[in-house]
């Protein structure tokens, strides 16, 4: 894996909250954390996405007559 290098300026606050994350022990330096931020925000953002779609899909498939009941039995068949 190639790595490129960037700079980045945060404020005191920021600083400080990073320093605090490192002397916990959960991460080794500011890169590890900084790293594992943007791993999370990937996820989060996958996971948006596979709900948009789920979203989209089911407003593109119309309406039903269906009654709430048939439609929770209906989905308990498809297990």
């Amino acid at each position: 894996m190639s790595l490129t290098r960037k700079t980045i300026t945060v404020s005191d606050k920021h600083d400080a909250w990073i320093k605090s994350r490192i002397a916990s022990g959960d991460y080794t330096n500011d890169s590890e954390y900084v790293r594992d931020l943007i791993r999370k925000d990937q996820a989060r953002m996958d996971k948006i996405s596979h709900l948009q779609r789920l979203l989209d899909e089911g407003l593109e498939s119309g309406f039903t007559d269906q009654s709430v009941t048939e439609i929770w039995a209906e989905a308990r068949e498809g297990q």
